[in-house]
């Protein structure tokens, strides 16, 4: 089973967790990580001893690059890496404050920037494995209230491409997923209409089917996708009146 062993950030809830059930239900043995303890355990106990917790914040730089290592000491070389932690502040940019900014940045960027120095050095020296992370198609451009989350998208867009160079060479598998709208309690903040929103297990039975696949980059619902990406490339005395229109801002 250590072939298909995987380990999922940002699982306790929305698209990680979905995303957990459901390849444990596929045979593979999860590890799950995320603050909340309590919830993990939940998922844990109710797996049938499919999916493993290992709780962990990953703002803390040691514990998230030293739990990989922990992880393979108990269940073996860890195959697979979906880091999926990520938070969501709706800004007003009239009212300008640095601490969601910050707080965005260590947790959705810098999260995987940790996670990533753990675990990719067990994967080169195998010469073998396979990492998704989990970005947003509110990377592709600016959104209304999204300044502080899209920006931390933004760049995980940028920094997973230029990793793709370096992982095709020492024989590790490089995915960028950029979901739509996805019903979880992070969207239940955004105070517009959400256009094509997903329910989670659609998401999550999506992204599953796309870390199957060889594609590089793996959206859901993909006509949204399509969409917002088509919309950036506009010029922006278009893009915001379109963007304006679309979420009644």
């Amino acid at each position: 089973m250590s072939d298909r062993l995987v380990w999922i950030t940002g699982a306790s809830s929305g698209i990680g967790k979905a995303l957990a059930e459901r390849m444990a239900r596929d045979g593979w043995t999860v590890a799950v990580s995320a603050r909340s303890k309590d919830a993990l355990e939940k998922m844990a106990e109710t797996s049938g001893g499919k999916i493993h917790s290992f709780p962990l914040d990953v703002t803390d730089e040691a514990a998230s690059k030293a739990l990989p290592a922990e992880i393979e000491a108990k269940l073996g070389p860890i195959s697979t890496v979906v880091l999926a932690a990520g938070y969501h502040i709706p800004v007003d940019g009239a009212a300008f404050d640095p601490a969601p900014y910050r707080q965005l940045m260590e947790i959705n960027y810098m999260g995987v920037v940790h996670a990533l120095a753990g675990i990719v050095p067990l994967m080169t020296e195998r010469r073998r494995g396979h990492v998704a992370i989990v970005s947003s198609v509110a990377g592709y451009a600016g959104l209304p209230t999204a300044a502080a989350y899209g920006a931390t998208k933004a760049a995980l867009n940028n920094m997973t491409e230029a990793l793709k160079f370096d992982f095709d060479r020492v024989g590790i598998k490089l995915q960028l997923v950029c979901p739509g709208f996805v019903r979880t309690p992070l969207t239940d903040k955004n105070p517009f209409p959400m256009p094509m929103l997903m329910e989670v297990e659609d998401a999550a039975e999506a992204l599953y089917q796309g870390l199957r696949s060889s594609r590089f980059e793996i959206t859901f619902p993909k006509t949204f996708a399509f969409l917002v990406r088509r919309m950036s490339q506009l010029p922006y005395s278009l893009y915001f009146g379109a963007v304006k229109r679309g979420t009644k801002t």
